[in-house]
C-alpha cells in the first residue's frame, strides 16, 4: 500500500465517504469532520505512518491536501512514490 493509500484511507475510515470525496475534503465539510471526527483522523493518520503529530499541524489539518502537505514537510512522508 502506498503512502497516498494509507493517507486516503485514514479519511475513508474516519469519515466514512469515498476515496473520492475524501480527497476533496475540507474541516467541517462534512457533519462527521467535527472536533471529535477530527481527533479520530488524527488518530488514524498517526497510525497508518506512525507518527506522533505535533499540536500545531494538528490544528493545522484543515482539509485532505493541507494534511498531505503538513506531513510531507514535517514528518518526511513521502506522496510520490
Amino acid at each position: 500500500m502506498t503512502n497516498l493509500e494509507k493517507y486516503t484511507q485514514a479519511f475513508v475510515e474516519s469519515f466514512e465517504v469515498s476515496e473520492d470525496e475524501a480527497k476533496n475534503l475540507k474541516y467541517q465539510d462534512i457533519k462527521a469532520w467535527d472536533s471529535v471526527g477530527h481527533m479520530g483522523l488524527v488518530a488514524n493518520i498517526e497510525d497508518a505512518f506512525d507518527i506522533m503529530m505535533e499540536t500545531e499541524d494538528i490544528i493545522d489539518l484543515s482539509s485532505f491536501e493541507k494534511g498531505k502537505e503538513i506531513l510531507e514537510k514535517n514528518y518526511e512522508i513521502d506522496f510520490s512514490k
